[in-house]
């Protein structure tokens, strides 16, 4: 727990800051709105990611049960899963585009004189 609390404190520490460490010349406000926006992204990644992993190991372990309560019907229930991890993935992926939206395409750099 300590490692992950430590590891969550760095990754905080490095998103506030990100705009001195490519020491860049910005206004405030730019370089305020940058910070929450990698602080965003980061943040979109990683719940997106938590929540498909945490899916995904119980839908496998929904399904290696159901195969060990009825073995006759593995294979329906192995298609099902298989459809339904490439649904849980998806979801992986639009979190990624969503920070990718923030990172790259940003509308509100615009407004504070970037």
């Amino acid at each position: 727990m300590r490692r992950a609390f430590s590891a969550g404190l760095m990754m905080l520490a490095i998103s506030l800051f990100s705009g001195v460490a490519f020491a860049a010349d910005l206004s405030p406000a730019a370089a305020g709105i940058i910070q929450w926006t990698v602080l965003a992204a980061g943040l979109a990644i990683g719940l997106g990611a938590i929540g498909s992993g945490i899916g995904m190991g119980t839908a496998i372990g929904g399904a290696c049960e159901g195969t060990s309560r009825n073995p006759e019907a593995g294979g329906r229930i192995l298609t099902t899963m298989i459809i339904g991890l490439a649904m849980i993935e998806s979801l992986t992926i639009y979190a990624l585009v969503v920070a990718l939206i923030l990172l790259f395409g940003n509308p509100y750099v615009r407004f504070v004189g970037v």
